[in-house]
């Protein structure tokens, strides 16, 4: 997500005497960050009409389940709408958060080791203690499969609570959630791609593997054309849904191969730009539109290539996906699995289920513990540091916001369980411990706020 890289105030050299700009450019954090709070405005929007639709109607779950089919010369694929968002869309989601890790990995928190072992640290203390707690709860059970529910941590709404508090908390608080819940949704995807794959079709393994392959020579060879890798990685996703392997890997495992250098390296870049500059030298007035001056019109035509060639296919491809993941994907899925009928769930009696207490005491507690500990132990042993500003009460804070982990663990219940009010149960208890989750991680870290010079 290139969070290492921040917004900044630039002077844009004019062009003319009487021209004086300054352009804000926005960073990829800053970016990033802002999309993924208003996209979180419709996912929560969406949660709330699917909750609403599921208890004042039963065309709920009857339009969900709506086949739909697709036919390509003798290949056939036919799953309900619900499966459909959740294998397929939800395969561009996952692409966007393969692309977001590589560019961590390249340029962002997880760059360097030093650099990546307190995110790191903290996404695994946040995916082993509520694994553990939910295991415990569920041992020796027909549930006991669900162990990686509370794992995961929901980024969109997780930041979209940050975001209240605004310039209240620390940059550095945002960079810590955004950095562990990124290499949470690596550790999600590991989990789903190895412990909920129930069989495989090594053909169809090989075929995707062979695909893979062929992006990554295509991307030795310096292909950036954004429409062969697209091909290539639809390939991967069939070959990837015939093979056993939930298809939402393919969409991770296509993004590390993207290219992430442009046709042009930054020197050539600009180089090219300043000699088009030179074409726009006026003698006297440069006039109101570049259509008066033929020279004006190549070298804005030159540049906006040079632009193009110099831009790596792994940025182009976060910024035209990330507005569809955030405003459509997201919300999509939130409507078709977050419909939770309260009148088949004994709340009285749910209470002491094991997938609930498990759920709920792994998100709650387990996630912030885990976070807590383990970004302890790595300040401490291994001699990591906090971003600056950034002071324990903000960890707390942050560490409890992981507990809501909405999309990835209703993703995850999904796969989990077959018994519809098994995964009634468990889409409930994520729901409320994630609001629970929220108000806990916005308390600490209000609190933190109104004592910042006591603390």
């Amino acid at each position: 997500m290139g969070i290492g890289s921040v917004g900044k105030i630039l002077t844009m050299a004019p062009l003319s005497g009487s021209i004086k700009n300054k352009v804000e450019i926005i960073g990829p954090f800053q970016e990033f960050f802002k999309k993924i709070v208003n996209g979180s405005l419709l996912l929560s929007i969406a949660a709330i009409v699917a909750i609403i639709w599921a208890n004042v109607s039963a065309s709920y779950g009857s339009f969900w389940a709506t086949e739909l089919s697709l036919n390509i010369g003798d290949m056939h694929i036919s799953k309900s709408l619900v499966h459909w968002i959740d294998e397929a869309l939800m395969t561009l989601f996952f692409f966007t958060v393969g692309l977001e890790i590589k560019r961590e990995v390249i340029v962002g928190e997880l760059s360097s080791l030093k650099k990546a072992l307190l995110p790191v640290s903290a996404a695994i203390g946040g995916m082993v203690f509520p694994a553990v707690i939910y295991a415990a709860f569920n041992y020796n059970t027909d549930t006991a499969n669900g162990w990686g529910i509370p794992m995961a941590t929901d980024i969109a709404f997780s930041l979209a609570i940050l975001a209240v508090l605004g310039k209240r908390v620390p940059l550095g608080t945002r960079i810590f959630l955004t950095a562990f819940a990124i290499a949470d949704d690596l550790g999600a995807v590991v989990i789903i791609s190895i412990f909920y794959t129930k069989a495989i079709s090594w053909g169809f393994l090989l075929g995707a593997l062979f695909l893979l392959c062929s992006i990554a020579i295509a991307n030795y060879l310096w292909i950036r054309h954004t429409l062969v890798y697209a091909l290539l990685g639809i390939g991967v996703w069939i070959c990837v849904l015939y093979s056993g392997v939930h298809a939402t890997v393919a969409g991770v495992l296509v993004a590390f191969l993207i290219p992430s250098k442009g046709k042009d390296d930054t020197q050539t870049f600009i180089d090219k730009v300043n000699s088009y500059i030179n074409d726009f030298q006026c003698q006297g007035e440069c006039g109101h539109t570049i259509l008066l001056n033929k020279n004006h019109q190549n070298a804005v035509q030159s540049i906006e290539i040079a632009c193009h060639e110099v831009e790596t296919p792994l940025r182009r491809l976060e910024y035209a996906l990330n507005p569809w993941v955030a405003f459509l994907i997201l919300p999509l899925f939130a409507l078709a699995n977050s419909g939770i009928t309260l009148g088949n769930i004994d709340v009285a009696g749910s209470v002491t289920h094991p997938v609930m207490l498990g759920i709920m005491f792994g998100l709650v507690l387990g996630k912030p513990i885990g976070i807590i500990f383990f970004t302890y132990l790595s300040v401490k042993i291994l001699k990591t540091d906090l971003q600056q500003g950034v002071r324990w009460i903000h960890i707390i804070g942050a560490s409890f916001l992981g507990g809501i982990g909405f999309t990835m663990s209703l993703f995850i219940s999904g796969l989990s369980f077959v018994d519809h009010e098994i995964i009634e149960l468990a889409k409930f208890s994520i729901v409320l411990s994630s609001i629970i989750s929220a108000i806990a991680g916005l308390g600490f870290l209000w609190y933190g706020y109104l004592n910042e010079k006591k603390l």
